[in-house]
């Protein structure tokens, strides 16, 4: 079972204060409570004096548990580390940001959550919006008239509210809004003076119960019996799984929907695992660029059926370029309702014929209701025998799954991150925790704490949590390691150090190719080498066991063996995989170059 929402389970024992204060006595304290009943687990932060009102409530007067704080040594590790937990429960958990200054900093993994559409709570703070409460200087620096603002474009609700009494209600309204679907992050900034004011001694709090989010929305019956009918006459019909639920139930109903329609279907890396990637009826692999052989089941079906898809038109211009779609094509998805204009991630406006704004889960399951088995449905036909891979000279990916497997035996796999060439033919996703998509916005630097934040998640489920990241992406929040260390969060982070921005050399090689330059140049500017960084060394300074760097088969086997042993006794570790910067150079099309091309 995963942890649940307001289980006081300390991470730290010694961070267990004493002579607790029981009595609701300060603003701060109010917004504590609030916290606490709201059911939220966890607050990850970085200290700030904007809040220190808040923190003391948090240590004590609610004895540093239900919430528990969890320190960072970056606010944008705090956000990172809500995230992961968030995709791995599908519950929020809070973070607190240090005025202005924390906000900026934790800002670019806001968008990532925003982007990638999770919960959480983001509790911020400013100096006394009253000035003549500040001090000098340092309270005039951060204090912001709104500083909501900052923000704003990639949140899906904010506040400040005004007074003691007005923080519960403002604190349920983020909670709602957050857990209500579709999801995104929600900003409460607290006044400093008000956290420190006094509260009234009978202070009366509100029942969350009353202000629980709502269902997320069904599906229109008549778009769905239009659907069900399109679906139902198809000679070919191609499901795209994208957002989608954590349960085994929903993930059982999309299985159901494509062998009850003797369908296809196609899902890429952008989400979680919500179908089984090895089914017969599986397109291909799962993708960050549609292949040869999505592109030709896009092209041979006659009803496309996109069930939380992420960038459905982009996906169909790789596979129709600027050719009309001949398909039908219906889409069930949330998205739209968080559209501001501010941000391009509204993805290219695909055409649709049966639009449908609700819940991709609600979906499935009304199609179902209404779609018959059918009598002589075509059987997909079986998937090929399993990938397997022969060691070579160099360390690559491929040798990092085949030895992980082995390592790992029975026990359950969660990846909360994989970096690209990460060969999924070898590592099918056989259940929904299986792997937990991308971070949404593509902000380098948010693989560790998205590992560490879905490690504390699954912490004692009995699942091995691991992150297949970039050195450059770990590299940018390595102190986020720090945190993992310090409350002993079982994590396996294997970099796959190219020691270099590898995707970004092809993007370089790309230009010089269409300019007729030399694309032996692409290195330059983009190699993290002469020297390269010792990610072991780096890692052990923060406290977690670690290994590497690794070049060769056998120094593999034994630290994969170590790191897996000592993440199944509760303490995280790392590995830094030297691989070798050309593997799969095969499979990896320059994105930069088909954009080129296409353009010209």
């Amino acid at each position: 079972m995963l942890e649940r929402q307001g289980t006081v389970r300390r991470q730290a024992n010694a961070d267990q204060p004493a002579n607790v204060d029981d009595a609701v006595g300060w603003g701060s304290d109010v917004a504590a409570q609030m916290l606490r009943r709201l059911g939220i687990a966890y607050i990850a932060l970085n200290p700030g004096a904007s809040y220190r009102g808040l923190h003391d409530s948090l240590v004590n007067h609610l004895g540093n548990a239900a919430p528990e704080m969890l320190m960072c040594l970056h606010e944008e590790h705090a956000v990172a580390i809500a995230q992961g937990y968030a995709k791995a429960t599908g519950t929020p958990m809070a973070v607190a940001l240090h005025s202005n200054v924390g906000l900026m900093h934790g800002s670019m993994a806001i968008f990532n959550a925003w982007c990638d559409r999770q919960p959480m709570m983001i509790i911020g703070a400013t100096g006394p919006v009253d000035a003549a409460l500040r001090r000098p200087w340092i309270d005039w620096l951060h204090t912001a008239q709104d500083q909501g603002a900052l923000v704003r474009n990639f949140v899906k609700w904010d506040d400040q509210p005004g007074s003691i009494d007005a923080i519960p209600e403002s604190l349920l309204r983020a909670h709602q809004q957050t857990a209500s679907a579709p999801h995104g992050p929600t900003y409460v900034c607290l006044d400093a003076a008000l956290q420190e004011a006094e509260a009234s001694a009978d202070f009366a709090f509100p029942d969350p119960a009353r202000f629980a989010p709502p269902p997320a929305p069904a599906p229109d019956p008549d778009a769905l019996a239009e659907a069900a009918r399109l679906i139902g006459e198809a000679r070919k019909p191609l499901f795209l799984f994208g957002r989608g639920g954590l349960s085994a139930a929903e993930w059982d109903a999309r299985v159901a929907l494509v062998e009850r329609t003797g369908g296809r279907m196609m899902t890429d890396l952008k989400t979680r695992s919500v179908v089984p990637t090895d089914h017969p009826a599986h397109v291909g692999q799962p993708f960050n660029k549609l292949g040869k052989d999505g592109r030709a089941a896009l092209r041979e079906a006659d009803v496309i059926v996109s069930i939380g898809w992420v960038d459905l038109g982009g996906v169909l211009r790789q596979a129709f370029g600027a050719d009309p779609v001949p398909a039908k094509i219906v889409h069930a998805g949330l998205d739209m309702l968080l559209h501001n204009g501010w941000g391009k991630e509204t993805f290219q406006l695909p055409p649709v014929d049966v639009p449908m704004l609700a819940d991709p889960d609600r979906t499935v399951s009304g199609l179902l209701a209404l779609l018959p088995e059918r009598a002589a449905a075509a059987a997909p036909a079986p998937s090929a025998e399993p990938a397997t891979h022969t060691p070579g000279e160099t360390v690559n990916l491929a040798d990092v799954a085949t030895v992980l497997a082995a390592a790992v035996g029975d026990t359950p796999v969660t990846f909360a991150a994989l970096c690209r060439g990460w060969p999924t033919q070898l590592w099918p996703f056989a259940e929904p925790l299986s792997y937990l998509g991308k971070d949404g916005g593509g902000g380098v630097g948010s693989g560790p704490g998205l590992v560490i934040g879905a490690a504390l998640a699954l912490k004692g489920s009995g699942r091995l949590t691991v992150g297949i990241i970039g050195d450059g992406d770990c590299l940018m929040s390595i102190n986020a390691l720090w945190t993992a260390a310090r409350y002993q969060i079982p994590a396996l982070i294997i970099v796959g150090n190219n020691r270099s921005y590898y995707n970004d050399e092809l993007h370089q090689e790309g230009v010089a190719r269409h300019r007729g330059r030399d694309p032996a140049n692409r290195w330059i500017g983009q190699t993290i080498d002469h020297p390269a960084p010792d990610i072991a060394k780096l890692a052990d300074g923060q406290g977690v066991e670690s290994a590497g760097p690794i070049r060769d088969h056998a120094a593999l086997a034994a630290a994969i063996e170590r790191g897996v042993a000592t993440v199944l006794a509760g303490r995280p570790f790392v590995i830094d995989v030297h691989i070798d910067p050309g593997h799969g150079r095969e499979l990896t099309e320059s994105m930069a170059e088909r954009s080129l091309a296409s353009a010209s």
